[in-house]
């Protein structure tokens, strides 16, 4: 049987209140003035608590409200103010952190301390912590404090009466959050999610934005019980009383620069080796894939976003899709990049649905009842970035609700009377495996990959990550991982700390937004044209298109970020046209014409397919001509004479488009 909690006598509270009032003087002069000039709570590092009296500190994990209200006491004695300057103090940093799914019912009254990702939040509304009641008959006022979700009157006076009326009640401001355990943590399984409740300074302005969806926050306070369904009921749930709220990931705008960082930062742009130390930093141990690496370190930094004067929005935000042979390295890419960045998430095809990726909506039950919008992996890495692993596998319905995301940089839903658009301001690195396991260079790529064509075309560069079989390569590789496995191996150590390029990357995008000068739109322009004019004749295949030519000032202007420069240089025109021109011959080149065609890389019909399938409707047209039904023997037999095999494929890419129907097995009939 549980043992009675023990209660500390009040000699024993006014010896503790003396005790802490002198910790207060010794230690917070400056930081007490400052909480009362800003109304915000005390903060006290438990570090400092314990070194000071150890005794306070084991009981403020185990007795918390005591210690509250103990620490509350000396605070009022050393800065009076009377009840309405009454401040809270807030303790941070206690010494062991709890994984959300490890609360249990021993930690029901404890502090402790929990990390995760703010799921969905309430908003700002005041509860009731007391009532007042005004005997009728004697005048006396009774503060009745709220049981639970529960108020109540008092049940009798003083002076023997029980009738009352309510003359008053306390109020605070309250929000309620959901927040759950971090991706990393949750490999293969559910997130395991708590209830945390803010009151008072924790829901300030500040504290608000600190709390939005999407934010990663550290939360210590007590962990409280309440009925689970009924009042009285034998089963319960459990919820957090913040009592200090941290946030252990910021967004870009929000990361702290010293001026020794900042020094540091203008001294590497300075540096001719600066791309090669940025790629060196990206996943050393996987050996080559450099202009794979130097995609993604541009991808960090992301273009110039321009909304023009007619409201025609214009993203910065560069998405990459890898399609990648069985161990070329892929995944461990998608699970490193995210670590780099603030608000980076990682997601697997086969678990992320589209509610899972964009947005929902859920029945509330724990806050205000009614509906609640709840974000989504996209939004929640809003201004950050997302990795996708098995791309391919997510069903066909989720890869649509992604469209709008990854082009026009927002999430919009309308479901049950909610109607909302929220931001998505998410770089995208997706990767995918083909479907016969490995990639095939004579294949489209619509044939490998099951991702809608315009879903393919929203991504500014495609790489091949495939393993082919050569001696040399693969003495040099097996070498590589073998040396990588000792410590002391200086290919393998980062030249640049993950820290170091967080904030690199923060000081770029906070000042410089390049512009493009003369010269390098030129460059552009004549790469642009030079390249179109191939495709003049109507048998050529396109090779580039305008959202190439976009993807391609995006990626200039990331480059001119990455050496803090106010303008898009030559180099920076020529490094985005040396990327863009890598990925287009990866996935772009056609075997069979020898040349690029965009159109096989985005997974529309390539211009050697178009040939073969204009050809088959002149011998079907040919063949009309003398009877309506046409035997499927008789075309086959036609287009061989002219070389074409694959008569079985294009026939059935003619019926789904609707331009032949079967009226008969064996037959096909001009629509």
């Amino acid at each position: 049987m549980a043992k009675a909690k023990e209660e500390v006598s009040q000699e024993k509270k006014q010896e503790l209140a003396t005790k802490f009032r002198l910790l207060l003087e010794k230690k917070f002069q400056k930081a007490i003035a400052k909480a009362a000039e800003k109304s915000q709570g005390l903060e006290v590092d438990f570090s400092v608590l314990d070194k000071f009296s150890p005794e306070m500190a084991s009981m403020l994990l185990n007795t918390p409200d005591e210690i509250f209200e103990i620490a509350e006491e000396a605070l009022m004695q050393v800065h009076p103010g009377g009840e309405e300057a009454k401040a809270k103090v807030r303790f941070f940093n206690i010494p062991e952190q709890t994984s959300i799914r490890d609360l249990r019912s021993k930690h029901i009254g404890k502090f402790v301390s929990v990390e995760g990702t703010v799921r969905r939040a309430s908003e700002i509304r005041p509860e009731i912590m007391a009532t007042m009641w005004e005997c009728e008959d004697c005048g006396d006022v009774i503060r009745q404090p709220r049981k639970g979700a529960f108020i109540s009157r008092p049940w009798q006076c003083s002076c023997g009466k029980k009738d009352f009326k309510q003359v008053g009640s306390e109020k605070i401001d309250t929000r309620w959050l959901t927040i759950e355990e971090p991706f990393e943590l949750t490999e293969g399984d559910r997130p395991s999610q708590v209830n945390i409740f803010m009151s008072e300074d924790l829901v300030s302005s500040e504290g608000r934005r600190m709390s939005d969806p999407g934010n990663r926050l550290k939360i210590t306070g007590v962990l409280r019980e309440i009925p689970k369904g009924k009042p009285y009921s034998v089963k319960l749930d459990f919820y957090l009383d913040a009592n200090h709220v941290q946030p252990t990931e910021s967004d870009w705008i929000k990361m702290e620069i010293t001026k020794e960082d900042e020094e540091q930062i203008k001294k590497l742009a300075t540096q001719d080796n600066i791309y090669e130390m940025f790629v060196d930093s990206l996943a050393p141990s996987l050996y080559g894939l450099r202009e794979v690496k130097e995609s993604i370190i541009m991808q960090l930094f992301g273009g110039v976003p321009r909304t023009l004067k007619d409201g025609v929005h214009f993203r910065g935000d560069i998405h990459i899709l890898l399609i990648g042979d069985p161990a070329s390295g892929k995944s461990q890419l998608l699970k490193l990049v995210p670590e780099i960045v603030p608000r980076g998430k990682y997601v697997s095809g086969k678990g992320a649905t589209g509610a899972g990726l964009t947005a929902t909506v859920t029945k509330d039950e724990q806050f205000m009842g009614g509906w609640v919008l709840e974000a989504g992996a996209l939004v929640l890495a809003n201004k950050g970035l997302l990795s996708i692993d098995e791309f391919e596998k997510m069903s066909v319905e989720d890869q649509v609700a992604m469209h709008e995301g990854l082009e026009q940089g927002t999430v919009s839903i309308a479901k049950a009377s909610i109607i909302a658009t929220l931001p998505a301001k998410t770089s995208v690195l997706a990767g995918g495996n083909p479907k016969f396991s490995r990639f095939d260079p004579y294949m489209a790529i619509s044939k490998q990959i099951t991702i809608p064509d315009t879903l393919l075309s929203r991504f500014d560069l495609k790489f091949a990550l495939r393993d082919i079989p050569d001696s040399e390569t693969d003495k040099l590789l097996v070498d590589h991982i073998l040396k990588s496995r000792h410590d002391d191996y200086e290919a393998t150590i980062p030249k640049l700390s993950a820290k170091f390029i967080r904030k690199y990357i923060a000081y770029a995008k906070a000042h410089y937004k390049p512009e493009l000068t003369e010269e390098s739109e030129k460059i552009l322009k004549n790469f642009y044209i030079k390249t179109r004019k191939k495709a003049e004749s109507a048998t050529m295949a396109i090779p580039i298109t305008l959202r190439q030519f976009e993807a391609l000032m995006r990626i200039a202007e990331a480059s001119a970020k990455m050496q803090l420069s106010p303008i898009v240089r030559k180099e920076d025109a020529q490094r985005a046209i040396k990327l863009m021109r890598f990925s287009l011959r990866q996935l772009g080149f056609d075997p069979e014409t020898g040349q690029i065609d965009v159109d096989r890389a985005e997974g529309a019909t390539s211009s050697s397919e178009r040939s073969k399938i204009r050809v088959v409707m002149d011998i079907i047209n040919t063949l009309s001509a003398v009877k309506k039904e046409i035997s499927i023997e008789e075309i086959r037999s036609a287009a061989r004479k002219e070389g074409i095999e694959d008569i079985d494929e294009i026939i059935e890419k003619l019926r789904r488009e609707g331009m032949l129907f079967e009226p008969s097995p064996g037959y096909v009939q001009r629509v």
